[in-house]
């Protein structure tokens, strides 16, 4: 994916960023899954975490994924190809967490992510997003822990990082260092985002890139 050993990697992944993407489909149930031909990145995280935000920011796209001020709006896998020639996929998975979903769709929610995360291949990495003014709750270690155990690799990403003060986000930061370098499956580093400041963009956009390597 890189273009060599002395390439600025943010470089690198501004490049590719800024070439052709396009969302690919939405797939509700595995029977609507792609085939897997390239690797894939996953972002998941807790409804309205700001993670439809984090990828209009990511792709430098204002509309490439649906916002919403409603909680538990993405219900599907959604699939977008990044490159022509295809080179790689981005998945928005389903938020996760939202309490006041119907039992069943929560059930089908978890059983779609769990049997997606366990059983794609072409999954290089999952990027688990945790909003900076919360820090982890119990939805987000289920997630994790079902990452753990399928062992999936993943990465924290902080997201709305300028609605916190700056020594409140240096403190949840820390917490949540300390937190996920205890489990297996973690990546040790967080990268901290702000989808309104374009803060930390440069560098997630390199970490997707480092994760297809």
């Amino acid at each position: 994916m890189t273009d060599g050993p002395d390439q600025n990697p943010i470089e690198t992944a501004r490049k590719l960023f800024a070439g052709p993407i396009g969302f690919l489909k939405s797939a509700p149930d595995l029977k609507f899954l792609p085939d897997p031909l390239v690797k894939e990145v996953a972002f998941a995280g807790r409804s309205n975490v700001g993670k439809s935000s984090l990828l209009n920011a990511l792709t430098g796209r204002n509309s490439l994924a649906r916002t919403s001020n409603t909680p538990g709006r993405t219900q599907e896998l959604n699939f977008f190809d990044v490159g022509d020639p295809l080179l790689f996929r981005l998945v928005d998975m389903p938020g996760y967490g939202f309490a006041k979903a119907p039992k069943d769709m929560i059930r089908q929610w978890r059983f779609l992510i769990n049997d997606y995360l366990r059983g794609r291949q072409v999954l290089k990495r999952t990027l688990v997003l945790i909003d900076s003014r919360h820090g982890i709750k119990e939805v987000d270690r289920d997630i994790m822990k079902m990452l753990d155990d399928a062992a999936v690799s993943y990465r924290i990403v902080m997201t709305k990082a300028d609605k916190v003060k700056a020594s409140d986000l240096a403190a949840t930061c820390e917490a949540v260092t300390t937190e996920i370098r205890k489990r297996p499956a973690a990546h040790p580093d967080i990268i901290v985002t702000s989808s309104e400041k374009g803060m930390g963009i440069p560098e997630l956009r390199a970490a997707v890139i480092d994760a297809l390597d």
